[in-house]
C-alpha cells in the first residue's frame, strides 16, 4: 500500500527565502500591493515571509509514480500560504477561485518543498436528494447534524505534477486528517465528506481509488436566494464516510434510492432537459430561471408537445422511438445521435430499433413538419414577418453517407467533407423557426460512379441535381403555398443574393432583403448607357454601353466619403442596446456593365469593424428604419443554426441515408419549437432572446438614430 507522511501544522513564517538555482525553472506569482502595510506591522521586516517569496513555485515538470519520490506532506493552508493557494487554484482550476463562505479549510500537499495539489473543504450542500437518501435523517435531524458533513469543494493537481497514483494518496492522507484538523478549527468532528464531480470532464478513479463511494447524482439545479434554480449541469455525487457509526449517532435508518436511470418507454419523470443560456451575437438569451417543480412540469410537457405529432406515426412503438429521440436531442447527453440517444434513455436492445425508425420505418416525417409549420403559425405568424433562405454544413468523415462531398462548409470556413443542407426559417415580432429544408446532392452524386451510393442511400429515384437557389426557391414555393406563413420580405445571404435569377423569381408582393458579397459593383448615379457614336470602321455598333459613369464595388462605397454613415441603435438586447454604423442609398447594380434597375444598397458596420452588404427591391420611399428592422430579422435562421448545433445536436447525426437526414432535421425543428414555448411559457420575449429585443420589433422603430458621421 502506498503510504504518506503526514506533518504537523507549522505555519512556516521566517526561514530562509527559496531562491532559484542554476537550471531551475521558477514562475513567480505577483500581485499589485501588499494586503497588510509594511507601515502599520508590528513585526520585524526580517522576520517577514513577503507574498512575492510565498508565490515562488518552481514549475519544472515532476514525473514518476508516488513510490520512487520523496513523501508527500500535508498541512492546512496558514496565513503565510493562503495566498499562494488562493493564487494557483485562481489560475489552474477549471472553475477558479471563489471566496469560500462558513466553515472552511485549505490544504497544500507537498513533495519534499515543492507544492503539488490543492484541496478546499467547506459547508456541504443543504440539500441533496442523494446523499440526504443515503443518509436516511428526516428534515429536522438534517439541520441539527449537517455541520458533521465537509464538501471537498476543490481538488487540483498542479499542471506541471504527472505523479502516478499522486491524486489517490492525497485525497487518503488528507481525510486522514481532515476530523482533527475540523476540530481543532470548529469545535466538531466530521462524520462524512461529500464531493460533486462533473461527468463531462472526470471520471472519478482518484476519488474511487481513495474508498470513496458514488451514490448517485445531483438533480441539476442550484440555490439562488430562497428557491433552486434549475441550471441542467447534473454532477455525480460521491461520499466518505469518516465515522462509521454516523447513523447511530443521528438515530436514522438509510433508505432506498434509485438513482441509476430507470427504463425509459413512456414515463418521463427521468427525462433531463437542456435549457441553460448560452451566449450568442447579436444578443444573449436570457436565462430562464427554472424551479424544480418547473422542471418536473417540462417532462409532461414534453409528453404532450410530442403527443400532437400521434397521427405522424403508424404503430404506438413508432410514438415511444419518436418521443425518445426528442428527448435525446433536449438531454445533456454529450452525444446526440440514435445509438447514445437509445443507450441513454431505452437501452441496448432498442439500438438497431431507433436506427431503423430514423432510416425505414414506415412514419410520415413529412406530414409531421407539415403539422410543426401549422403549430408554430399559430404562434408567431404575422403580416411583418420575413421568410429566409440559407444553407448550413455539417463536416464529415467518410464517403458513404448521403450527399457528403468536398465542398465549401460554412462550420470550417474552408472547403470540408461535409454535408450541406438548404434550410427555410421564418421571424416576426413574435418569434422564429425554422419550417422546412432539404440536402443539397452534388452533382457529383448523379453519375454513374454513385449508382450504388445512392441506392444503398435510399436517394429517391425522381431525385435530379439542383443548385441550392433552385432548392431554395422550390422550398420557398411550398411554405407560401401553405398560407401559413404571411411575410412581407424574403431574407438571404450573399450565396443567394448574389443570384439575380434567384431574386428575380420570388414572388411579387414580397420585397427582398438579400446579402451581398464586398466584390458586387454598382453606380451611384444612374450612367449614361447608348450605342458608342461610329467612328468609320468596322461593323456599327450594336451593344449599349456606358457612355458616361463609373461603377464601384460596394466595398469601395462604404471606404468612400460620400458614405452617409448614421449610429444607430438596431434593437435592444439581453445585454443592453445593440450599436452599429449604417448606411442606406439607391444605387443601380451592375449586372454585365451596364446598370440595372434601382435597388437600396444597406451597409452596416458593427462595433468590431465587420461590414456586411445587402440589396434590397423595397419601395422607394420606405422608410431608414424599416429597413434597418428588415436587416434584424436575417439574424434568427443564423440563431436557429448555432441553437440547434449548440443545443438539440443538429450537427451530430450518423445517419447515412436521405430519409434519416431528412428526419433527424425534422425532430430538430421540433426541438427548437419546443424550446421556443418554454421561451414564451415563461414570459420571455422570444425574439429578444434571438436578436433584438422588445424593443424592436414590438412595433416601435427598430432603428434609433443616434448621430451621423
Amino acid at each position: 500500500m502506498i503510504s504518506c507522511t503526514i506533518v504537523s501544522v507549522k505555519a512556516r513564517e521566517g526561514g530562509p527565502t527559496a531562491s532559484a538555482g542554476e537550471g531551475e525553472r521558477l514562475w513567480q506569482w505577483r500581485i499589485g500591493a501588499p494586503i497588510v502595510s509594511e507601515a502599520k506591522t508590528a513585526l520585524p521586516r526580517r522576520n517577514q515571509r513577503t507574498f512575492q517569496d510565498v508565490c515562488r513555485v518552481d514549475a519544472s515538470p515532476l514525473c514518476g509514480a508516488v513510490h520512487t519520490l520523496p513523501p508527500i506532506t500535508v498541512e492546512v493552508a496558514s496565513q503565510s500560504n493562503e495566498k499562494l493557494w488562493d493564487h494557483l487554484v485562481r489560475h489552474h482550476h477549471y472553475l477558479g477561485y471563489q471566496k469560500l463562505l462558513g466553515q472552511r479549510l485549505k490544504y497544500l500537499a507537498f513533495i519534499g518543498d515543492r507544492p503539488v495539489a490543492a484541496l478546499s473543504f467547506s459547508a456541504p450542500a443543504l440539500k441533496l436528494r442523494v446523499r440526504d437518501a443515503y443518509i436516511g435523517w428526516s428534515a429536522s435531524q438534517r439541520k441539527t447534524y449537517l455541520t458533521r458533513i465537509a464538501n471537498n469543494s476543490r481538488f487540483l493537481i498542479f499542471p506541471w505534477v504527472a505523479v502516478k497514483n499522486l491524486a489517490s494518496c492525497v485525497l487518503a492522507g488528507t481525510v486522514a486528517r481532515l476530523p482533527r484538523d475540523w476540530e481543532a478549527h470548529f469545535g466538531g468532528r466530521v462524520w462524512m465528506v461529500e464531493t460533486f464531480v462533473d461527468p463531462a470532464r472526470f471520471k472519478g478513479t482518484s476519488y474511487r481509488a481513495a474508498n470513496w463511494e458514488y451514490i448517485g447524482q445531483t438533480y441539476g439545479s442550484g440555490k439562488v436566494g430562497k428557491g433552486y434554480v434549475y441550471h441542467g449541469v447534473v454532477k455525480e455525487v460521491y461520499v466518505y464516510v469518516v465515522e462509521p457509526r454516523f447513523r447511530e449517532l443521528i438515530g436514522c435508518e438509510q433508505k432506498p434510492y434509485l438513482f441509476h436511470r430507470p427504463s425509459r418507454s413512456m414515463n418521463v419523470e427521468a427525462k433531463r432537459m437542456v435549457i441553460r443560456p448560452e451566449n450568442w451575437n447579436p444578443a444573449v438569451m436570457p436565462c430562464m430561471k427554472l424551479s424544480e417543480q418547473d422542471v418536473r412540469a417540462l417532462a409532461d410537457e414534453l409528453v404532450a408537445f410530442h403527443e400532437e405529432y400521434n397521427d405522424c406515426f403508424g404503430r404506438i412503438e413508432h410514438e415511444r422511438l419518436g418521443l425518445a429521440y426528442l428527448s435525446g436531442l433536449l438531454s445533456n447527453a454529450p452525444a446526440k445521435s440514435a445509438e447514445p440517444i437509445a443507450l441513454e434513455l431505452l437501452g441496448a436492445h432498442a439500438v438497431r430499433s431507433l436506427q431503423k425508425f430514423m432510416k425505414d420505418y414506415r412514419w410520415d416525417h413529412e406530414r409531421m413538419e407539415a403539422t410543426h409549420q401549422e403549430l408554430l403559425a399559430e404562434t408567431i405568424a404575422s403580416a411583418e414577418g420575413m421568410l429566409s433562405v440559407d444553407s448550413s454544413e455539417s463536416v464529415k468523415k467518410g464517403k458513404e453517407s448521403v450527399g457528403v462531398a468536398r465542398q465549401y462548409c460554412g462550420e470550417a470556413g474552408k472547403v470540408e467533407n461535409c454535408q450541406s443542407g438548404v434550410f427555410v426559417g421564418y421571424a416576426s415580432e413574435k418569434g422564429y423557426g425554422l419550417l422546412s429544408c432539404r440536402l443539397y446532392m452534388p452533382e457529383v452524386w448523379f453519375t454513374k460512379e454513385y449508382q450504388e451510393r445512392r441506392t444503398a442511400t435510399l436517394v429517391p429515384e425522381d431525385c435530379a441535381f439542383q443548385k441550392k437557389p433552385d432548392i431554395a426557391r422550390a422550398l420557398l414555393h411550398e411554405v407560401i403555398q401553405s398560407k401559413r406563413f404571411p411575410a412581407k420580405w424574403v431574407g438571404c445571404d450573399a450565396s443567394f443574393g448574389s443570384d439575380w435569377t434567384f431574386l428575380e423569381s420570388l414572388p411579387e408582393g414580397l420585397s427582398y432583403f438579400a446579402g451581398i458579397h464586398s466584390h458586387a459593383r454598382v453606380f451611384l448615379k444612374k450612367p449614361k448607357v447608348g450605342l458608342p457614336i461610329y467612328k468609320g470602321r468596322g461593323p456599327h455598333p450594336k451593344t449599349p454601353r456606358i457612355l458616361k459613369g463609373r461603377s464601384s464595388t460596394v466595398r469601395e462605397v462604404a471606404r468612400s466619403k460620400q458614405c452617409p454613415w448614421s449610429r444607430v441603435v438596431l434593437a435592444e438586447g439581453a445585454k443592453g442596446p445593440i450599436k452599429a454604423e449604417v448606411a442606406c442609398m439607391r444605387v443601380w447594380p451592375s449586372r454585365n456593365g451596364l446598370p440595372s434597375d434601382p435597388l437600396w444598397l444597406f451597409i452596416r458596420r458593427a462595433a468590431d469593424g465587420e461590414i456586411k452588404y445587402a440589396f434590397s427591391n423595397a419601395s422607394a420611399d420606405i422608410s431608414f428604419e424599416e429597413l434597418c428592422k428588415a436587416s434584424t430579422l436575417r439574424w434568427p435562421i443564423e440563431q436557429c443554426f448555432q441553437d440547434g448545433k449548440s443545443h438539440v445536436g443538429m450537427n451530430q447525426y450518423e445517419h447515412r441515408s436521405w430519409p434519416a437526414w431528412h428526419r433527424h432535421m425534422v425532430y430538430v425543428f421540433l426541438a427548437l419549437h419546443f424550446l421556443l414555448r418554454l421561451r414564451l411559457r415563461f414570459k420571455k420575449n422570444s425574439y429578444a432572446d434571438a436578436a433584438a429585443g422588445p424593443r424592436a420589433l414590438g412595433g416601435c422603430a427598430a432603428a434609433e438614430i443616434i448621430g451621423d458621421t
